[in-house]
């Protein structure tokens, strides 16, 4: 229990930074100053940034870490699975074929081909020997294989109908375009997360392995399927954000090695981990060129790499 209440007192505190920080002069006193000007930006721009970058950044922590447990290897993530890749494919089917649809409307197209990306990840690793380990770079070495030529794909359709920037903006994880009325989607993440952590205790026997799942009495398939919702969550996240690099790969790893594999005591901690670092790597953003921002991709992309060198060097000794 102490270090659950530990990160979440962080992020509070990384929250009220948030609140404070940005190019127009608000100061932490000016929150509770109950004046126009302050409630305004408040309410249209500084709450729902932080609630975003909440809540996009526990529900991708969350997704890597179902992730992880479903298809048996700690290198998988959102990213290095091709799920993100696959529902930027959705958006630009939408932006070429229906540009009016509603946010609702591209985040069911885009879920639907996470979903299929996903689908096709795991046919794919069935071709493979079934004896992995969790430290098997050969996971992740495919799904960064199929992400890669998706990605070119979707780049070169992109650059012939002349939508390469709308694709940038896609890609790049940008929290400054967040404001009311722009981001509410994002709660479907968090009941989606709710939902797996009603469910960790299932999920974590299913990661035991088919056999054993079975003989404890299981539907294994039934309870993979569930991790159809990781892919649902990376695809809202990168509607109304854009892309996470390496945050479903991180955290979850840093959480299991603290925590252990039972889901239902790292969850927690892998969501609230992740809303944490999301939120510090946005006002680290917000800072380093004040009164300009960059790009939270580019600031976790920085950390993020460091962190994952990290962890490749250590290894993963879990099997």
């Amino acid at each position: 229990m102490f270090l659950p209440a530990v990160v979440l007192g962080a992020l509070v505190l990384a929250c009220l930074v948030s609140l404070g920080t940005g190019a127009a002069d608000l100061g932490l006193a000016d929150l509770f100053s109950g004046s126009d000007d302050s409630s305004r930006i408040l309410l249209v721009s500084r709450v729902p940034r932080t609630l975003a970058a909440v809540l996009a950044g526990s529900g991708v922590a969350v997704a890597g870490s179902v992730m992880q447990m479903s298809m048996h290897n700690r290198f998988v993530s959102p990213t290095t699975a091709g799920t993100s890749q696959f529902a930027l494919v959705g958006l630009l089917a939408v932006a070429l074929l229906a540009p009016a649809t509603s946010v609702m409307g591209k985040m069911l197209v885009a879920s639907a081909c996470a979903v299929a990306g996903s689908g096709l990840l795991l046919r794919l690793l069935h071709l493979l020997p079934a004896r992995r380990t969790p430290a098997d770079v050969t996971v992740p070495l495919i799904g960064l294989m199929l992400g890669g030529v998706v990605e070119a794909g979707t780049t070169f359709v992109a650059w012939r109908y002349d939508l390469l920037q709308s694709l940038g903006s896609w890609t790049a994880g940008d929290l400054s375009r967040v404001l009311a009325g722009r981001y509410e989607l994002l709660w479907v993440v968090a009941a989606l997360a709710l939902a797996l952590y009603l469910a960790a205790d299932h999920l974590t026997v299913a990661g035991l392995g088919e056999d054993a799942a079975t003989g404890l009495g299981l539907s294994y398939r039934l309870v993979v399927d569930l991790a159809v919702a990781a892919a649902v969550m990376t695809a809202v996240s990168v509607v109304v954000v854009g892309t996470l690099p390496f945050l479903g790969l991180v955290v979850p790893n840093a959480a299991s090695r603290i925590c252990g594999d039972n889901l239902r005591r790292a969850l927690p901690v892998v969501a609230a981990g992740g809303a944490l670092l999301t939120v510090v790597c946005d006002v680290v953003g917000r800072l380093v060129h004040y009164p300009y921002e960059i790009s939270v991709t580019v600031i976790m992309g920085v950390v993020g790499a460091g962190a994952f060198i990290v962890i490749i060097l250590r290894g993963v000794d879990r099997a």
